[in-house]
């Protein structure tokens, strides 16, 4: 009969033990997540700073680097396109269309350095592969209003980088490289001026997904929850009846 009662205590025990672990792993979990979510709320707002703040100069691009934090910062630049150094990234989509982003590097007046600006969208042609879309560069001096921006993601590419205008990636630093330069890697420009020179500027909108991880929590603390009431109902319920009995019979 003792080793029973020792036997049942045992068991109790690791019960107990397995039921705050998995009430401590599944809480934790959801704060992780809440977590998450104000992060990308943070950035959400300096993402929204950023675009509605007094657009930076070419100037200011110069003389200070570029940290995280200029990133989705506003800017307005004048330059000189370097329209044989045009890429055309392929795969890229649009409004549900699949076509090329055009990058040109734009050099900065009154300066040497050169930033990369996303220019665009433009239609592919599927029959003639290696046609290239009808994209006008003026010559001269341009403005353009636009956003500090990381590259373009980078598609899977079997073997090794292409070369040439039509790219499915595009690599800063041997782009900089392979013309000889003064380009900037750090950052990127995403050309937000109205839809012109055949190019559309439909920018999709960041979808953050701070909804998803508000509802990644309450599903781990919910679980947490049902943990902590089986244990109660299952465990300790039955002790506190057993205790009112024994009470009662005395």
């Amino acid at each position: 009969m003792k080793n029973y009662y020792v036997n049942h205590r045992l068991r109790w025990l690791w019960i107990a033990i397995t039921a705050c672990f998995a009430v401590t792993i599944t809480l934790s979990l959801g704060f992780w997540q809440l977590r998450r979510a104000a992060q990308k709320e943070a950035l959400a707002q300096q993402m929204s700073d950023g675009i509605n703040r007094q657009p930076l100069t070419g100037t200011a691009l110069v003389e200070g680097n570029v940290a995280e934090a200029l990133l989705h910062q506003a800017v307005r630049l004048r330059g000189e396109w370097l329209a044989a150094q045009t890429v055309y990234l392929d795969n890229r989509q649009m409004s549900a269309k699949v076509g090329f982003y055009v990058m040109t590097p734009l050099r900065l007046e009154g300066s040497g350095m050169v930033v990369m600006v996303q220019r665009g969208w433009a239609p592919r042609n599927f029959v003639e592969r290696e046609s290239l879309p009808e994209v006008q560069t003026p010559k001269g001096i341009v403005q353009l209003d636009g956003r500090i921006a990381l590259p373009p993601s980078k598609l899977y590419e079997p073997g090794s980088a292409a070369v040439g205008p039509i790219r499915q990636n595009l690599d800063l630093q041997s782009f900089k490289q392979e013309f000889g330069i003064a380009l900037r890697t750090d950052f990127t420009v995403v050309e937000t001026s109205p839809a012109s020179e055949g190019l559309r500027r439909d920018w999709p909108v960041v979808n953050l997904g701070v909804e998803k991880h508000y509802g990644y929590a309450v599903q781990w603390f919910a679980l947490a929850a049902l943990f902590a009431g089986l244990f109660v109902w299952f465990q300790l319920r039955p002790l506190i009846v057993s205790s009112k009995d024994s009470s009662t019979h005395v």
